[in-house]
């Protein structure tokens, strides 16, 4: 029954895509994301949804007569960079055979990333692809939380398996950074039962993070809460949510999930926190003997540790984003990498600041505000996690980007501007000019 439904949603909307490009970004947000093919148990597990609707997207894109050119800001221009890096690592990998199936990989999603950018470039596109985001990920969020209330805490929360956010910290690293997005929606809710919703999903899906028992996610979670306090208008509400919240949250879970917390301040005598760290050590020094392009993908083998690691025989992912853009693509690679976060967030700065004083304009400071909040919790969370190539980062700097363009074509307006597109819609529209002074006087 799984599998007709995703059929019947992903074939019964792909007509539309080719009149309406970004129906199929949304469709492959949901496919990719959301992986709902993962949630069957049938022929749609393994059939191709995410080519047949990147195909027909990319067809539909190059069908239609909108312009097609990137938005070259900044971001675009880095990640550009950072995707011909990689291309570079990989020609000079120490396992090619293996690094070809993972480059495969992330040369798609960085693909689709920039059709992406093509084609979300109104206010509307911008909107319905953080709601398909939310979706995609609150849908785990939800199914989470309540999971977790009714486990009283005890048992684990996972992701859809074979994602990137299959395991535990990773479902509880990209439903922290969801949270601010459902936030974001609540400022759009016209109706009250809309606001009462995402109150809910947010959180059920704070619980779904809790109860995944990821010592990163809590982490991220007290980043994102004092840099919500710092920026809010109402630091003193927040500040007292934060603090009622805290103490509910460690007298509803079980001791085991505080016993698992209280390993973050003796990481020393925890084997999963050391080998993190060896990991760590390893991709510094291979990366200081191939500064340039590092290993390549798929560096995480028992003789690249034998050869860098300070504990050899133990071998681990890279669990890190940093180390893992270090040891994958050297100190370039790093170094592009960062600079694609610098400049991201620079545009969510310089929106809020253009943003700030307009009424008209409140939809985009709000949402670059929550988008920051997100990749707080991103940096954060993701300082242990091998999440460099999740694609969600990227998604959200797409929609800092257009809201940028959005933001900037707004700003031109000057009022003489708009008064000739307020009369053209009147002439248009066949509604009369009104009189000026000398012909009230002839007439």
């Amino acid at each position: 029954m799984r599998d007709i439904l995703i059929v019947l949603i992903v074939f019964g909307t792909l007509p539309m895509v080719f009149k309406r490009p970004y129906v199929g970004v949304l469709l492959w947000v949901w496919i990719s994301v959301m992986n709902p093919h993962t949630q069957a148990y049938g022929f749609a597990v393994t059939f191709p949804f995410a080519q047949i609707i990147a195909g027909v997207t990319v067809l539909s894109l190059f069908m239609t007569s909108a312009p097609k050119a990137l938005p070259m800001k900044g971001p675009t221009i880095a990640l550009i960079a950072f995707t011909l890096w990689m291309n570079v690592s990989t020609a000079f990998s120490f396992f090619p055979e293996y690094s070809l199936e993972t480059w495969n990989t992330v040369m798609k999603i960085m693909f689709m990333t920039f059709v992406t950018m093509m084609i979300i470039k109104e206010k509307k596109h911008i909107q319905l692809f953080i709601g398909m985001l939310v979706l995609s990920l609150g849908f785990y969020g939800v199914k989470g939380g309540i999971f977790t209330i009714l486990s009283g805490g005890s048992d684990i929360v996972w992701g859809p398996g074979n994602t990137f956010i299959g395991g535990n910290n990773e479902i509880a690293l990209a439903l922290i950074m969801t949270i601010p997005l459902m936030h974001y929606l609540q400022t759009l809710s016209t109706r009250r039962w809309q606001w009462w919703a995402l109150s809910a999903a947010m959180g059920l899906s704070a619980l779904a993070a809790i109860g995944s028992y990821s010592r990163g996610a809590l982490l991220a979670i007290v980043a994102m809460s004092l840099f919500m306090t710092a920026k809010s208008r109402y630091k003193m509400r927040v500040a007292i949510l934060v603090m009622i919240s805290l103490p509910l949250i460690f007298t509803f879970m079980p001791e085991k999930w505080a016993n698992r917390m209280d390993t973050i301040q003796t990481y020393q005598k925890d084997d999963s926190a050391m080998g993190r760290i060896n990991a760590w050590w390893m991709a510094f020094n291979l990366a200081s003997d191939r500064p340039l392009t590092g290993g390549g993908f798929q560096i995480y083998e028992p003789a690249i540790f034998q050869r860098y690691a300070p504990v050899p025989d133990d071998v681990h992912a890279a669990h890190s984003i940093y180390f893992q853009a270090l040891g994958e693509h050297g100190f370039v690679g790093l170094g592009l990498y960062l600079l694609f976060g610098i400049l991201t967030w620079r545009t969510g700065t310089w929106i809020i600041r253009e943003t700030r004083r307009r009424d008209d304009l409140k939809w985009a400071f709000n949402l670059a505000t929550m988008i920051q909040v997100s990749m707080i919790g991103f940096a954060v969370g993701g300082a242990f996690l091998s999440l460099l190539y999740f694609d969600v980062p990227y998604y959200l700097m797409v929609a800092l980007v257009a809201t940028r363009v959005v933001v900037e074509k707004q700003l031109q307006e000057t009022p003489a501007a708009k008064a000739a597109k307020t009369s053209g819609a009147r002439l248009d529209q066949g509604v009369p000019e009104p009189l000026s002074a000398m012909e009230r006087g002839t007439a």
